[in-house]
Parts: C-alpha cells; structure tokens; sequence
C-alpha cells in the first residue's frame, strides 16, 4: 500500500510540476530566451541528458521542479555572453529579452497549471458527469426549512455567485461562518428569492444549511463536458481563495494546512476508500480530481506576489513596465533570495508537520 501511495503521488504531483515548468519551457523557448536546464524534481541529479542545447535532469526528491534561464540571476547582462549567443542563434539570456516576453515566459507556469486542469476536469465530466444543485432532503427545524426550501427545488445563486454544482452550496455553507446569505432557486420552473443563515455543529465544528442534495447528476454530452470542465476547474478556483481568505484570518489551523508528505497520504488514502467502495475505475477519476485541484492550487499559488514565486517575478517586471527600466538585478535578486528562504523554513515547518501528523 505504502508503494502505491508513492507511485500515485509521484506521478500526480510529477505531472502538476512538468506542466508548469513546461509552461515556462515552451514560452520561453518562443520568444528567444536560452534554457540552461529543465529539472523534474529536486535535490541530487539522479541522470541528465542534452536536448537542443538544455539540460534535462531527473531529480532524487519528487517534490518540485525547475526551469532555469540563462541569465536569470542577471549576472549575465554583465557579462555579454547573451549577445554571443544571440549572434550565434542560440538565443538571449533571460534579463536580454523584452519585458513583455520575460511577463509571457513567467506567467506561462501557472497558466499551463490551469490548461492542465481544464483539461483533466473535461475528462472528468465525460465519465462522471456533473451534480447538479437539485435538494434532495431538507432537515426538519433547520435553516434550509425555515428558509422554505422543499425537496427538487434548483438553486441557482447565493448571493451574487452563479451556482452550477451540488458541492458549491456545501462549499459555500462550510465557509459561511454563519454568514446571512440570499438563496436564488427554482421551483417548477418559476425564480424564488429566500434568505437563510447557516447554522453550526458542535459535534462536527462546522456550519450547515440543512438539506442533502437528491444525486441528481447530468450525463454531459461534448460541448457540455467543456462547458462543465470549465465550471469545474472555476470551483477550485473559489475554493482555493476562500480557503485563502480563511487562512490569512487565521480561520485555518496548522492542521489544516499539508506538504507533500500530507498530500502523499491523502492521496493513498482517498484511493483506498475509493477503491474499495465504488472499484477501481471509480478511483483513478478521483485521483484526477486530485490532479485538477492540486493544478489550480499551484497555479493560484505562485501567481501570489511572493518573493521567490511567480508572482513575486511579475511585481518587478510590471514596476519594471511603469518605470520604463528595470528593478536594479542586485536588489531584485535580495528580495527574492530572502523570499526564498521564509519559503524552505515554512516547508521544513508543513514537513515537519505532516511527519508528526502521520505519526500520531
């Protein structure tokens, strides 16, 4: 079991990581810029070959990846040797090529992450289908009863967000925080407007509107799949900034929070239960929900304006954009080195973590 744990998550979190390095890869390549290497994962090389001039290795840890620019570090504008490569047609080191293709090359990363999602999520649609936001029973004496909701009633909105899956209320129920909301439904093809206010469980510590959803679920057809895919990936998308929300509010504890180590496990865990009570099929679309998640938290995690991120990268080229020059190579290379460094100690931390989580 503990092998095809490792197996699963080396192979889900390698194909989240490629598709973001690749992002990088290919754009960068487009507009000219010379990559130095293309690393799947990290630490020590474990074998590395030559492709058009880029070194690509396999790392001995599965739990990252790198691709490395020429003069990323922009020692090289210094030097000249850009120029000697671009004569030569080999290209131009990161810091000589334009702002905008430098913006493109780096925005690339996550963007692919979102690609690779949407993509992952349309095939999930093919073979699952979509639940949709039908109520199924409603809880006697709960907020859902006193609201007026009644079995087979289509919720469409609460507040101002268009709702298209079953799961999105019990999202948006869960995140609450006991929070007013305004429920638009339909009921035998006529709109209705209620309000509601989740109400909280000691026993499971957390918030519920009161009802279950009736399984109803849409057997897509092609052009639904896509239009569902792009719902799907739009879910994570909101989960992961409400849950964004909650943790710089310190509405999320350190339990709530895992490495790769966390995630390994989740991973093994989630196919098990799966297999187990729906077989093996069922299990591998579960595990590419776990694809499209983990794509869209690294795609919205590194577009953060952190230090040493993706998102920390565009801040200085964009001021770079305003300034009309760029963010002196020396500086910008402080800010992201000491970035880089709160970001091990806070992995070392979620590591640390996760080992005594798992130890317990």
């Amino acid at each position: 079991m503990i092998i095809r744990t490792i197996i699963l998550f080396i192979i889900i979190f390698g194909l989240v990581v490629i598709s973001h390095e690749l992002g990088h890869f290919l754009i960068g390549r487009k507009n000219g810029i010379r990559v130095v290497e293309f690393a799947v994962g990290m630490g020590p090389t474990l074998f590395s070959f030559m492709a058009g001039g880029t070194k690509c290795s396999l790392k001995l840890l599965p739990f990252g990846g790198a691709c490395m620019f020429e003069g990323e570090d922009g020692l090289e504008r210094e030097k000249g040797i850009s120029e000697e490569r671009a004569e030569s047609g080999e290209g131009v080191a990161f810091t000589e090529a334009g702002v905008w293709a430098r913006i493109a090359t780096v925005f690339a990363g996550p963007f692919f992450n979102f690609i690779l999602a949407f993509l992952v999520a349309v095939v999930l649609t093919v073979f699952k289908g979509a639940d949709l936001p039908v109520v199924g029973l409603v809880w006697e004496d709960s907020a859902a009863s006193e609201a007026g909701l009644q079995q087979g009633d289509v919720i469409t909105k609460i507040g101002h967000e268009p709702i298209h899956f079953y799961r999105e209320i019990s999202m948006i129920s869960q995140l609450s925080q006991g929070k007013r909301m305004e429920i638009t439904y339909e009921r035998n093809g006529e709109k209705a407007v209620t309000t509601l206010t989740p109400r909280y469980s000691e026993e499971d510590g957390r918030y519920y509107m009161g009802m279950t959803d009736n399984g109803a679920y849409l057997d897509c057809n092609p052009l639904q799949a896509f239009q569902y895919g792009f719902y799907e990936v739009e879910y994570w998308v909101k989960l992961t900034y409400k849950s964004l929300g909650m943790l710089v509010r310190g509405k999320v504890t350190k339990d709530d929070v895992a490495g790769p180590v966390g995630i390994a496990q989740v991973v093994g865990q989630t196919y098990d239960q799966a297999e187990e009570n729906f077989g093996t099929s069922y299990a591998i679309l579960t595990m590419l929900e776990i694809v499209v998640l983990l794509s869209v938290n690294l795609g919205i995690m590194n577009l953060l304006p952190i230090p040493a991120l993706d998102g920390g990268r565009l801040v200085f080229m964009l001021v770079e954009v305003v300034r009309g020059k760029p963010v002196p190579p020396e500086k910008e290379g402080m800010v992201h080195f000491a970035g880089l460094v709160v970001l091990m100690v806070l992995m070392v931390f979620i590591m640390y973590n996760d080992i005594m989580r798992l130890l317990r």
